[in-house]
């Protein structure tokens, strides 16, 4: 029997930040008429659960899903996570690389394991570097050194040593990543915003553009999509440009 080719994966995630789940399924709907997948984070999956995002992936069949809950805990507790989020199929998850090898070698076993025994895809999946909010003052409020691209490097190693397919960092580090992990390491860029709009709560952002010229391989983009009065209109301005 002929192996069923991988699907090639839009290059943008709409990251779909809402409690309001026929809003969530509204923004599912134009992301799949504009040709982009969706990212489900902790706001969504705390209000509605994994039975809305089963829901969304049903009716919108071919719809790209990244699950956004950075897992971060022992090795046995993501284990478990992993093993019940298994069974939706979705395309890319996420944990944690602070939480060090064997966390993530449990949640790699166990989330391959559950989806071969349950027939379900088997996801990607990425370690959180640093998240994109943060810059190099704020680190030092925390346990890591100040230094942020010491930071993000050697959690991006450890979690390619660890079997994970790529890791989430800022459009900052892509360059340095490439040069470290290679070619073939995914690299999920969040923090993305449009020439002259709003920064936000980010603190290390850049262009779709730029970001895809420095190697990123996927882009998040929330808000300038979700806000905008057109949602799908919005996702292919910015597809255009990334073609210009």
């Amino acid at each position: 029997m002929t192996e069923k080719p991988e699907k090639k994966l839009p290059k943008i995630f709409c990251a779909i930040d809402t409690t309001d789940i026929d809003h969530a399924k509204a923004l599912a709907a134009a992301m799949q008429k504009a040709g982009c997948g969706v990212k489900f984070g902790l706001e969504f999956f705390n209000a509605c659960g994994p039975q809305a995002i089963k829901e969304i992936m049903d009716f919108y069949e071919e719809l790209p899903v990244f699950l956004d809950l950075k897992y971060h805990d022992i090795p046995n507790t993501v284990a478990g996570a992993m093993r019940a989020i298994a069974p939706l199929g979705v395309d890319f998850v996420n944990l944690h690389a602070s939480g060090g090898s064997a966390m993530m070698c449990a949640a790699k076993d166990a989330l391959h394991t559950e989806a071969e025994k349950t027939g379900a895809k088997i996801p990607k999946i990425l370690g959180v570097t640093i998240l994109t909010s943060l810059d190099g003052e704020e680190l030092e409020e925390t346990a890591f050194r100040p230094d942020l691209k010491i930071c993000v490097t050697r959690l991006a190693e450890l979690a390619q040593k660890s079997g994970l397919d790529g890791v989430v960092c800022s459009a900052m580090e892509i360059e340095l990543l490439r040069e470290t992990c290679g070619s073939d390491f995914i690299l999920m860029v969040p923090g993305i915003r449009l020439e002259g709009s709003d920064i936000q709560d980010q603190k290390r952002v850049m262009t779709p553009h730029a970001a895809l010229q420095k190697g990123a391989s996927y882009l998040v983009i929330g808000r300038p999509i979700t806000k905008a009065d057109d949602p799908a209109a919005s996702a292919l301005d910015i597809l255009s440009s990334l073609a210009a």
